[in-house]
């Protein structure tokens, strides 16, 4: 019986991990399509929108059926709601204009056999001009000079355990840990080191938000990269499900809020701290020839972005939708980033505004000089396109973005394996050409800033 038990709290825990990290929707009997009338789902402001509702079962269009919508800039509530039916197998809503840059957005709703279904479409105005409301504080840099220097003072006493039934046949997989910045406070992750003799590009893999075990990129490394996959939280990262459920609806539930008003004891102090720790431990590996880039999404598109603009180690980064892009926004009357610390007033204070502000990504990504390869969605309600696109727009280095309109907190497959391999080619490349002089010229040429659209 209690085996039983911990299967299933394993099995629920697994389950919940795969719909946190991924969350692509699953086809359903009835589906509720809604499109935007310019083809790339772009507007200036001042140029109004109409979108077309088709609702499909069994992929047969639906005709006679009420259609109840929303209209309402990206998080703000509705401005314009309405209930119409479905004529001639279609419905469309003038939903008007955004006098500014950002993101407006259709929900409908339909209701089918005593079921709702929804179907969603958002579309950007100028979004290359969206700009964020975060500021840079003045001392920023310093503060997060001197934390790097106070946590490096602690001895890194890393730990390395082989991980036998996990190892490949061109792989070592390891269990490690190494210290972060205060007495007994650790790093835990999954290593995957080539077998085979030689220097390799390493790849730093950032989680999202959440409390799980991890399984590391044996398969990837195989390819000829370090590959280390950290957890955040400061335990190890080869327990069973149980201990993560237990501890995220526990002792860390809500731990993104933890100490928000104050600078020096925000939760996130020790996760980016414990970030810059996992590169001293990579260069401590006689395996590392010296070129690594992150790769994350969501808290870990975060992530990718903040290391790299903490550590000029990194040379390249991917980011998926990141979190923690502009939260204040919210205050100003738009979108803020997760983990939408500032929708409720109540949390808007001075001090817990301005300790925010350290830590937000927007601040590290004008920090960003390496080239980056970024992905995500108009649909996010999760990390909104308007708090992704302002932290992409001030990034003035050479990036990539790879944009599917429809997506919400998740990337297709193709997205997936793309940024795989525009991070395994990049590190590659580099180690081959060293990025000097005309190779160096062209990739800045090339890739300064180019958007890639499903």
């Amino acid at each position: 019986m209690v085996k039983s038990v911990r299967f299933l709290l394993l099995l629920i825990a697994f389950v919940s991990m795969q719909i946190v990290a991924w969350g692509q929707p699953q086809e359903r009997l009835v589906q509720v399509q809604v499109t935007p009338d310019h083809t790339n789902w772009l507007y200036k402001p001042g140029e109004k929108v109409k979108f077309k509702v088709v609702v499909l079962k069994c992929n047969i269009p639906q005709d006679n059926l009420e259609v109840r919508y929303e209209i309402s800039e990206d998080m703000m509530k509705p401005h314009q709601t309405g209930k119409q039916p479905l004529k001639n197998e279609k419905l469309e809503i003038n939903a008007g204009t955004m006098k500014k840059e950002g993101f407006l957005r259709c929900r409908a709703f339909v209701t089918c056999q005593g079921r709702e279904y929804e179907g969603v479409a958002t579309v950007g105005f100028s979004p290359e001009k969206l700009q964020p409301t975060t500021p840079l504080p003045v001392d920023f840099l310093e503060f997060w000079k001197s934390t790097k220097e106070a946590a490096e003072k602690w001895a890194l006493e890393p730990i390395m355990t082989l991980l036998p039934e996990r190892c490949t046949d061109k792989v070592n997989v390891y269990h490690v840990s190494f210290a972060n910045n205060d007495y007994a406070s650790r790093m835990y992750g999954i290593l995957c080191v080539p077998k085979a003799s030689g220097e390799y590009p390493a790849i730093l893999k950032v989680p999202g938000a959440g409390i799980r075990a991890y399984n590391g990129e044996a398969e990837r490394a195989g390819k000829g990269f370090i590959i280390l996959e950290i957890g955040i939280h400061g335990i190890p990262v080869n327990l069973t499900g149980d201990v993560y459920h237990r501890l995220y609806n526990g002792a860390l539930k809500n731990y993104h809020s933890f100490n928000m008003d104050n600078r020096d004891k925000y939760y996130y102090k020790r996760v980016y701290t414990g970030c810059v720790r996992a590169i001293d431990f990579i260069y401590t590996l006689p395996e590392f020839n010296g070129n690594l880039a992150t790769f994350g999404g969501s808290q870990g598109g975060a992530l990718s972005i903040v290391i790299a603009g903490l550590d000029a180690r990194v040379k390249g980064l991917v980011s998926f939708y990141p979190a923690l892009c502009d939260m204040a926004g919210y205050a100003h009357g738009r979108a803020g980033g997760w983990p939408h610390l500032f929708k409720d007033e109540k949390n808007r204070t001075p001090e817990k505004i301005k300790t925010i502000q350290y830590f937000d990504v927007v601040n590290f990504a004008r920090q960003v000089k390496v080239p980056g390869f970024y992905i995500f969605g108009y649909n996010d309600r999760v990390c909104p396109p308007t708090t992704t696109y302002s932290t992409y727009n001030v990034i003035n280095a050479p990036k990539e973005l790879f944009v599917a309109e429809t997506t919400a907190h998740y990337a297709y497959a193709e997205q997936w394996s793309t940024a795989w391999n525009w991070v395994m080619n990049f590190l590659i490349n580099r180690n081959r050409h060293g990025l000097h002089g005309l190779t160096l010229l062209f990739y800045l040429f090339y890739s300064k800033s180019r958007v890639i659209r499903a």
